[in-house]
């Protein structure tokens, strides 16, 4: 059975998903973003079967988040750089660390965020264009101006 693509439905949530939303997917990125580039360091990292490694890799380029680069002509051999937009995703990441220690790291944080300089804990937040911070009590999903009719009636259909 086919799995269905959510690349062109309305929600950013959902075509964000169709192309990080995988498990593997997600710790590549992780991975990535911690400095680890060529097939090898992924493969030991995270002991991956070499054909599932190779799927996620070429996903992940195709959804521009990794750029795929030759670093020997003979044997050709690539890395795998994170673009601009999966240095985005790194706040994704971020909020999974602080969301997984919230809810369940029963046993005490492993892995915590912290600014470089200082090494103090940090927690990711919600800041308004002028720099405020918002509390998450205070954000609601209000439809954008692209949004569809459907859209906009399923989120004012939501109680806030």
């Amino acid at each position: 059975m086919q799995r269905k693509s959510l690349t062109s439905d309305e929600c950013p949530i959902a075509r964000s998903l169709d192309r990080v939303g995988e498990w593997w997917s997600i710790l590549i990125m992780r991975d990535a973003l911690q400095g680890l580039r060529r097939f090898d360091e992924f493969s030991r990292s995270l002991g991956i079967a070499p054909n599932m490694l190779t799927r996620r890799l070429t996903a992940l380029v195709e959804a521009g988040m990794l750029e795929r680069r030759v670093y020997s002509e003979r044997p050709p051999r690539y890395e795998y750089v994170p673009t601009a937009r999966g240095e985005d995703f790194r706040m994704v990441l971020m909020s999974l660390v602080a969301f997984g220690n919230r809810h369940y790291a029963e046993e005490g944080a492993s892995v915590q965020v912290v600014e470089r300089e200082t090494g103090q804990p940090l927690q990711p937040m919600l800041v308004s264009g002028e720099g405020r911070v918002v509390p998450l009590e205070h954000c609601m999903l209000q439809a954008g101006p692209a949004a569809s009719a459907g859209m906009r009636q399923r989120l004012g259909s939501i109680p806030q």
